[in-house]
């Protein structure tokens, strides 16, 4: 025990008294860390991310969407879902217990008071809040009777309840949508950013019968549904099904392209796996590149080292020092300035995933396993770099190092 003591001892003091070799091995060791750091970081938030949006969406739930992928390429936005395709759905699958048509207008001016404000309208049923599980918490929902007769009434977003009201409660009190007077009668629970990471608390939720009639002019065409099924288990069978009954209500003949496209929570994981991978590929090459070039400076550190210190080793040697001790000598010495560079890495890392995710909006979630898996790389590149120089410390002859 005293002798391992004495050797952490002698590497510490080593460290601390060759500082421009301690800085070069520690810095460039920092840098492969911090960006294998942001690796770690960046995949687990992307996949608690996955997971948390799987929950807000529903693992129950799928979004049926007007209009095919490729006329979306060309940004032509072909309405194609139908309030009737709702109402077909909605009779036709026993087992969807929530149909919830939507459509929506964008950058629709608002103002309260001379406040103003842009902000989307949504329009949809009254079960728009029971479907996405997004609370009213002040006021309450609109009504079917509204539904039915197209009343001018709105539950509005945190955000653009704090941007027309302040601090003022909304509830009962008239805005302006457009030209048309509309009652508050609820405010949405803050929810944050979506999965594009556009805000979902600047929405205004109407009535989809007066959206359409008020606002788009529309009696048909919607642009959204929403579907929850009660059989989860079976809800790849079900949008398999969905798709088969729209394609034969569309008149789709075999072979010929959908006109609308089914989501379920399965894709937004591919989607913020895809969005996250090109970036940790290419934080993964320059980490490993990084960690490589650290492992040379380190070797080639030491192989200097070495060289300067023939004499010291020689003078151990002969008064007694095996050559396993100066080969675990010159180990420690390895490992302390890797684990050093480890744990600056890491704090590197931390900056820079959490700069990151303020500037690209990328979700980075930290936990001890990002620590310790640049932990055990630094310690891995410390002794694979370290040992051939310290094999070679351990082997010099004690006559010939004095000498030398």
């Amino acid at each position: 025990m005293n002798r391992i003591l004495n050797i952490l001892s002698q590497a510490l003091e080593a460290v601390i008294a060759l500082k421009l070799r301690s800085f070069f091995c520690t810095f460039s060791i920092a840098i492969g860390i911090s960006a294998v750091t942001i690796i770690v970081a960046t995949t687990e938030g992307a996949y608690k991310k996955a997971f948390d949006l799987v929950e807000v969406f529903g693992p129950d739930a799928v979004l049926i969407v007007s209009g095919s992928e490729e006329s979306r390429a060309i940004a032509r936005r072909e309405k194609t879902l139908t309030l009737a395709d709702a109402d077909a759905i909605r009779n036709s699958f026993g087992t969807a217990y929530l149909v919830v048509p939507m459509s929506s207008v964008h950058d629709v001016n608002v103002s309260y008071k001379g406040n103003r404000y842009s902000a989307p309208v949504v329009g949809t049923t009254n079960d728009y809040s029971v479907s996405w599980t997004w609370p009213v918490v002040e006021g309450s929902d609109f009504t079917e009777e509204d539904l039915k007769r197209a009343a001018n009434v709105a539950l509005i977003g945190n955000e653009t309840m704090h941007e027309l009201f302040g601090d003022e409660n909304p509830v009962g009190k008239f805005i302006q949508v457009r030209t048309i007077p509309v009652q508050v009668v609820g405010v949405l629970q803050e929810r944050g950013a979506s999965m594009g990471g556009g805000n979902l608390d600047n929405r205004i939720v109407m009535p989809i019968t007066t959206v359409m009639k008020k606002l788009q002019n529309e009696s048909k065409y919607i642009a959204v549904m929403r579907v929850r099924f009660e059989d989860i288990e079976n809800l790849d069978f079900h949008r398999e099904e969905l798709r088969e009954f729209l394609r034969m209500r569309h008149g789709i003949p075999e072979g010929e392209l959908d006109d609308f496209q089914i989501f379920a929570s399965k894709d937004i994981i591919k989607f913020l796996v895809a969005l996250t991978g090109s970036l940790i590929v290419f934080v993964g090459i320059v980490g490993i590149i990084s960690l490589i070039v650290a492992g040379f400076v380190l070797a080639n550190l030491f192989h200097l080292s070495v060289s300067e210190r023939t004499a010291e080793i020689g003078i151990r040697r002969s008064v007694g020092a095996k050559k396993r001790d100066i080969l675990h000598q010159f180990l420690a010495e390895a490992i302390l300035l890797t684990t050093a560079g480890g744990v600056l890495g890491f704090l590197f890392g931390y900056g820079g995933a959490k700069l990151l995710q303020k500037l690209a909006d990328f979700p980075i979630h930290f936990s001890w396993k990002a620590f310790m898996i640049g932990l055990l790389l630094s310690w891995i590149i410390g002794i694979l770099f370290g040992l051939q120089p310290a094999s070679r410390a351990a082997n010099l002859k004690p006559i010939e190092a004095i000498r030398g």
